[in-house]
């Protein structure tokens, strides 16, 4: 099974995301918890996620990965920004519990001088405060750009992140296509060298999700500038190749592309058309 999706607005609630979902031909998304480029939650409606909990069994949908808001920041030189990012992915994951067994994706943030030593180790000490044994989400650290002191921009930062951090069966890692190449690796060009290096670095067991978005920018730009599948630097077939990957079979496969609903409905069927033709090809051989 191949799971496509998109990121979808929770704004009308968990319920509703999941009529979206299945009226694009996604059987996964991604969403944010909270207000992305702010701290404010809306309260749980146990009812309203429960009802998106039996769509998903029904639909038989693949893992799904909520999104931290973009202001937070683990490794600010700020205690305040630290402490605010702590409370907000503790009662993001609390939230997350009435979702069990998916995933909660964040941006590691930027040591903004600090160094990325003191960086990663704030990072992990975040999640040592917050991470719980009985919890069912894995986190994931999301691969990186590296503009800017932005961490997570090469896979030994990571690394360094994941080395600290106590409970090591509730992390793992999302990979973003448009941000490792903007970050110098060549996801179109030689998809296989990047994997093995994540591999020897990380280890493909902790990659559990991926960012599907083409680049308007070149291998090693660090802009970090999402494009529409088919319409940047990786283009289509660097997409499909990644998708296609036997060691990513499985994952859910999220877009970020600018564009809307709709938009991204037509992606994921030019997707499914294009995995269909790939597969057409291998019968005939």
């Amino acid at each position: 099974m191949t799971y496509l999706g998109a990121h979808l607005s929770s704004g009308k609630g968990f319920y509703k995301m999941g009529q979206t979902a299945l009226a694009i031909g996604a059987n996964t998304f991604a969403f944010f918890c909270r207000n992305p480029r702010g701290s404010k939650a809306k309260a749980v409606d146990p009812e309203d996620l429960a009802r998106l909990r039996r769509l998903l069994e029904e639909h038989a949908f693949g893992p799904l990965v909520a999104h931290a808001p973009y202001i937070m920041n683990p490794c600010s030189k700020d205690e305040g920004i630290r402490r605010l990012a702590a409370e907000m992915m503790a009662g993001d994951l609390q939230l997350m519990e009435h979702l069990p067994g998916n995933y909660y994706n964040f941006h590691p943030g930027s040591h903004v001088g600090q160094g990325p030593e003191t960086g990663c180790r704030m990072v992990a000490e975040m999640l040592n405060a917050v991470l719980r044994p009985e919890q069912q989400t894995v986190v994931l650290l999301e691969t990186m750009a590296g503009k800017g002191s932005e961490l997570g921009g090469s896979f030994e930062e990571l690394r360094q992140i994941l080395d600290q951090v106590d409970l090591q069966d509730r992390v793992g890692v999302c990979l973003d296509t448009c941000h490792i190449s903007d970050a110098g690796y060549d996801v179109a060009g030689h998809l296989e060298a990047v994997l093995e290096e994540f591999d020897r670095v990380i280890g493909l067991g902790r990659l559990k999700a991926c960012h599907i978005n083409d680049s308007l920018n070149g291998v090693g730009s660090r802009k970090d500038r999402h494009a529409r599948i088919g319409e940047g630097t990786l283009g289509l077939e660097g997409i499909l190749q990644v998708i296609r990957h036997p060691s990513l079979k499985g994952l859910p496969f999220i877009l970020e592309t600018p564009t809307d609903d709709a938009g991204h409905g037509e992606e994921i069927a030019l997707l499914r058309r294009a995995l269909g033709e790939c597969q057409r090809e291998e019968w005939k051989k």
